[in-house]
């Protein structure tokens, strides 16, 4: 790495952390922000009390109507995330980083804008609100996830790093509660949250490319307002310093070409469309959308759930959403020992297959079978405890579940980028976050499943989704299987 370049793409790197800690994820923390959306009394007319409401009834039924709006804007917005991923891939893909990102900051400051002129007599501005901030924050996180590109064999731990700060943004909402009840109003948190779109501005022209930052890096690559010229090539000029770190980069690039199976491999999955209709797409696709549906339902229905196991104390309910925002926080620490693992494995393995004589890219998938097994395993875990009614087992659900959505989006990004070809990456995440968002829309027909013919409990649906998760293992099981085959075959 050229030592002038290295203060700009470390201030790059840690301006990036902190854009993805702060704004990128911010739906995730939807269970401190439906306690203060409650406490300001938004959709509070649907709670009145049925004319045939007997006395043996609880009295928690009277809220169901407005967890259902809460339940069905989380949703959109979850949605959202994920459908419109494909949309933000393809013109992060087109047009470059720079036009990505102001999409990105008009999304974000729209959205801010209209929560904080919002209130209780204008709540339907919520749900237009909040599927455009998650699509900005989705837009933040998938132009910076590139910034790995600038660190050459530590991309992968970048990578995860950034997924885990856009898991950890989600204590966001927690500090607007925390604030709240201390009594600075919901709206004036949001207009402050506007207020940082002149921040990301500035990133976007000082800090950020205009294009793509390529992989492996040129040594004379620049990039930024104050240059002129960008290298995009491999190619550097005689004479020029090249870094032993870079010359192992372009190996690893160039080394599929050289034998022949890489090339049939290459050719095979040297279009979008090869990419999307391969197997590894389709169960990598199952994979994520499975564990994905279980976050999603598990935030979404939270703080109705809190509410049941603390029989409506308030107390309990505020204490229990202030753990689980706090464990959140934890996403970003927990997310790079998953890219390490990685990163570790990929060497190892790129070193057996040099050896071996079969191509290093086929290392590379090999290297992500430990991290998509650990990532189901976690995410089983999780759901069990979730489905077990004790309310201070929740603390443990809630370790598990940060640790677990820590590791399946670092995981899920680091293996689009190994497995498919890099000009296809921005596509290839965004169809597979679009599709697994399509799937996701199962969580509000859940949510009414479970408060209607259930009447609240929700045991036979975890039972069966419990089920379903144990398919997720099936995907990390095919990849090694590649691997073995090409091992029995040399």
């Amino acid at each position: 790495m050229a030592q002038s370049q290295f203060p700009r793409r470390l201030a790059t790197f840690l301006t990036g952390l902190l854009e993805c800690v702060a704004f990128s994820g911010l739906i995730f923390g939807w269970t401190s922000l439906v306690f203060v959306l409650k406490s300001d009394h938004y959709f509070e007319d649907l709670c009145e009390q049925p004319l045939n409401l007997t006395s043996n009834s609880t009295g928690l039924t009277e809220y169901s109507a407005q967890d259902s709006k809460f339940s069905l804007i989380f949703t959109l917005a979850s949605f959202s995330n994920n459908f419109m991923t494909l949309g933000t891939g393809y013109i992060f893909d087109r047009f470059g980083t720079t036009v990505a990102r102001l999409i990105a900051i008009c999304l974000y400051a729209g959205a801010t804008f209209l929560v904080g002129i919002s209130s209780p007599d204008t709540g339907l501005l919520l749900f237009a609100a909040f599927p455009m901030l998650t699509v900005g924050g989705v837009l933040f996180l998938l132009t910076n996830l590139q910034v790995g590109n600038l660190f050459g064999k530590h991309r992968s731990t970048i990578i995860t790093l950034y997924n885990g700060a856009f898991d950890s943004s989600s204590s966001i909402f927690l500090i607007i509660k925390l604030l709240y009840e201390r009594g600075l109003k919901l709206r004036v948190s949001f207009f402050i949250l506007c207020a940082f779109s002149i921040w990301h501005l500035i990133r976007t022209f000082f800090l950020m490319p205009k294009g793509h930052i390529p992989f492996p890096l040129p040594s004379n690559y620049t990039y930024g307002f104050s240059c002129s010229k960008r290298s995009e090539g491999f190619k550097g000029t005689k004479g020029e310093e090249i870094s032993k770190e870079e010359v192992e980069l372009r190996q690893e690039a160039n080394a599929p070409s050289q034998k022949e199976i890489a090339k049939t491999e290459q050719s095979d999955s040297r279009s979008f469309r090869s990419c999307v209709l391969s197997w590894r797409f389709f169960w990598h696709l199952i994979w994520l959308s499975v564990m994905q549906l279980w976050h999603y339902l598990f935030i979404g229905t939270l703080n109705p759930m809190l509410n049941h196991l603390a029989q409506g104390d308030q107390n309990l309910v505020s204490s229990y959403t202030n753990a689980f925002a706090i464990t959140q926080l934890f996403g970003v620490f927990c997310a790079p020992w998953n890219g390490l693992f990685l990163d570790h494995l990929k060497k190892k393995y790129q070193q057996e297959a040099r050896k071996k004589g079969f191509p290093e890219s086929m290392a590379d998938l090999h290297s992500t079978f430990p991290s998509l097994t650990v990532t189901s395993l976690l995410c089983l875990s999780f759901s069990i405890c979730a489905s077990i009614p004790i309310l201070r087992l929740q603390y443990l659900t809630f370790i598990l579940q940060v640790i677990s959505r820590s590791f399946l989006y670092g995981g899920n990004a680091a293996f689009v980028t190994l497995a498919f070809p890099s000009e296809h990456f921005g596509k290839v995440f965004g169809t597979v976050m679009m599709l697994s968002g399509v799937i996701s829309l199962l969580q509000f027909p859940i949510f009414i499943l479970i408060k209607g013919p259930f009447q609240g409990n929700p045991i036979y649906v975890n039972i069966v989704l419990i089920l379903v998760t144990v398919l997720s293992l099936v995907h990390p099981f095919l990849v090694s299987r590649v691997w073995r085959r090409q091992k029995e075959l040399v």
